[in-house]
């Protein structure tokens, strides 16, 4: 069974692969993850996917083919059409008829005249005279009778709609208030208003004015569905960028930390520590703390590694590049490492531009880097110098199946999706037991044959998914990623058993317990399952930001905006870019948004 259009909503908006997806991760994934990256969906779609249900998802229409929901305009205008025509009479208002009684006659009078120059200046409105429109849409206004609340807020509309061929925004936005004022739900006065606060860079006001809009239509109108999209955007960017400048450095949970290095095969600094970088000693102290042989701030590091001590690996590291020590290439590495897993991308390209200029130094090392910076440039949207990096690792390394594992995803990123699986082939030809490159694979031939419609395509992918589980039945990432190829297939029941699987093996995964949480809402629209997957969850790693996002999502489509704007903010203190910063700062703007038009209009979208 379908999922309702607000369930639908809710898990189009949260479906994005986790945060194990490649720190830094221009779109590298790790275990757990797949689909489309959460912050390529924000530029594919855009935040308006807060606004409420039915809205118009691009990505979704354009890459998964299902139906917006109804044609229907709410305002009565086209989906696409453009307000920018003067009007007879505004959209109807409680309360408007023609009063009754003594003096009526006398106000029919005054209101004919009202309506004979807003005529006339309709007729200068489309012959391009907006000076002339505008002086009779100001006689029209003060003909009116007072109490003619409709034919007078469309009376400043149209004065607005001159004042805007003319770019006079200043005053279009306070004709559209005094229109609004007297027809609190006037579609066109609210849009025209949103227009102008845009060109007036009120980004707020903006944005209020095009939520209340998406709502009385319906999220039917494509014309304000990207206004919106545009200025959550805008206002995601302002935000992230001055937030993130400032934010204090974050090690994320040691579960994300071992599954980002677990996709890497070639990464020397990822390695246990060699017999003799040990002492003869601590060989024989069983689950004691080791002691290195070395006076080695890069060893010590790796020992911290080992003990999952991460939060002093960056100061070790530097000690051994500041004696300029043995092992100061290694250490420039894997502190560049941790200064991308702590969103320090900043700190971190120096350390790999150096790794990379070192040309005594070991070639996997390089090689290693590149694929670092390269993901790195990804996730900063330079996806050609990303791959140039890329190109570049598999110049140096052509042996190095990491650089092939990675350069497939970021193919995947950038729909390059035959490169992709060139890229997977010739990583699985370098090191056949590679279970991740295998189950990737698939996934793009899946997402190939799914955004082509092509049926028996499907089919093979599907068989082809199949046959990674029962060649890797440890493999957590080949059940996730076929699960959520059968959830796009509706085969729930199936894809609930896969992540049975991914949770049988990974206990510690959260957000394998989000996207089950996630199949709950579509498949059964079970609410109160879903959620209890995902606190589970936030419960396992606090440090999830994938988990808050996604619950702030569906307490935003149950009307619960003040707890989602919690969840959005928990999320964005625990970002790991200023890109995936700036399309939570989206979302909490637009439950922001919601709740000011909710007090303004009393307009609010359906709801859970």
């Amino acid at each position: 069974m379908a999922a309702s259009k607000p369930v639908e909503a809710a898990v189009i908006a949260a479906a994005a692969p986790s945060s194990g997806s490649g720190v830094g991760g221009g779109g590298t994934a790790g275990p757990g993850s797949g689909g489309l990256p959460r912050w390529q969906l924000a530029l594919a779609v855009g935040a308006p996917l807060l606004l409420g249900a039915g809205a118009v998802y691009l990505w979704s229409r354009q890459q998964r083919r299902r139906e917006d929901g109804g044609r229907g305009d709410a305002s009565g205008l086209k989906r696409n059409s453009e307000r920018k025509t003067p009007e007879g009479r505004a959209s109807p208002a409680p309360g408007s008829g023609h009063p009754e009684g003594p003096g009526a006659h006398l106000d029919m009078n005054s209101l004919d005249r009202a309506q004979a120059a807003k005529n006339k200046g309709n007729k200068y409105f489309k012959a391009g005279k907006y000076e002339q429109a505008i002086q009779c849409y100001t006689e029209a206004i003060s003909l009116c009778p007072t109490e003619k609340n409709v034919d007078l807020s469309t009376f400043y509309q149209n004065r607005a709609a001159a004042f805007e061929q003319l770019q006079k925004w200043k005053e279009v936005a306070q004709d559209c208030t005094k229109a609004v004022e007297l027809n609190p739900k006037y579609v066109k006065a609210l849009f025209r208003r949103a227009k102008a606060h845009e060109k007036l860079d009120n980004k707020k006001e903006c944005l209020e004015d095009v939520t209340a809009v998406c709502i009385l239509e319906g999220f039917q109108n494509q014309q304000s569905m990207l206004l919106a999209d545009k200025v959550l955007k805008l206002l995601g960017k302002e935000k992230a960028k001055e937030k993130y400048k400032n934010r204090e450095p974050l090690m994320p949970s040691p579960q994300f930390i071992k599954s980002y290095f677990s996709s890497f095969t070639d990464d020397i600094i990822s390695q246990p520590m060699l017999k003799g970088e040990k002492s003869d000693e601590d060989k024989d102290k069983e689950g004691e703390a080791l002691e290195v042989k070395e006076n080695s701030g890069y060893l010590k590091a790796k020992q911290y590694m080992e003990e999952e001590n991460y939060d002093k690996i960056i100061s070790e590291c530097s000690k051994e590049i500041d004696s300029e020590g043995k092992y100061m290439a290694e250490a420039l590495l894997l502190r560049a490492t941790f200064y991308l897993l702590i969103g320090n991308a900043n700190a971190a390209k120096p350390d790999l531009d150096k790794v990379i200029s070192l040309k005594e130094a070991n070639v996997k090392l390089r090689a290693n880097a590149l694929i670092k910076r390269g993901s790195m440039y990804m996730q900063q949207q330079q996806p050609l110098l990303s791959t140039q990096d890329f190109n570049m690792a598999a110049d140096i390394d052509p042996q190095n199946a990491d650089v092939y594992h990675h350069r497939g995803q970021l193919k995947i990123l950038l729909d390059q999706v035959e490169e992709a699986v060139a890229d997977f082939d010739e990583c699985i030809r370098l090191r056949p037991e590679s279970a991740l490159a295998q189950a990737q694979k698939c996934f793009a031939l899946y997402r190939q044959a799914y955004t082509g419609n092509n049926s028996s395509q499907i089919q093979a992918a599907m068989k082809g998914f199949e046959e990674v589980i029962k060649k890797f039945p440890r493999c957590a990432e080949g059940y996730a990623l076929y699960a959520q190829a059968l959830t796009d297939q509706q085969q729930f029941g199936k894809a609930d058993e896969m992540y049975d699987k991914c949770i049988d093996l990974e206990p510690d995964n959260a957000t394998t317990y989000v996207h089950k949480g996630l199949l709950q809402l579509q498949w059964k629209q079970d609410l109160d399952r879903g959620l209890e997957l995902i606190s589970k969850a936030i419960e396992i790693d606090n440090k999830c930001d994938f988990a808050y996002e996604t619950m702030g999502t569906i307490e935003v489509q149950r009307g619960n905006m003040e707890k989602a704007i919690d969840m959005f903010n928990k999320a964005i203190n625990l970002a790991k870019s200023e890109m995936e910063m700036a399309h939570l700062y989206s979302l909490c703007d637009a439950a922001h948004a919601q709740i000011e038009v909710a007090k303004k209009y009393g307009l609010k979208p359906p709801t859970l």
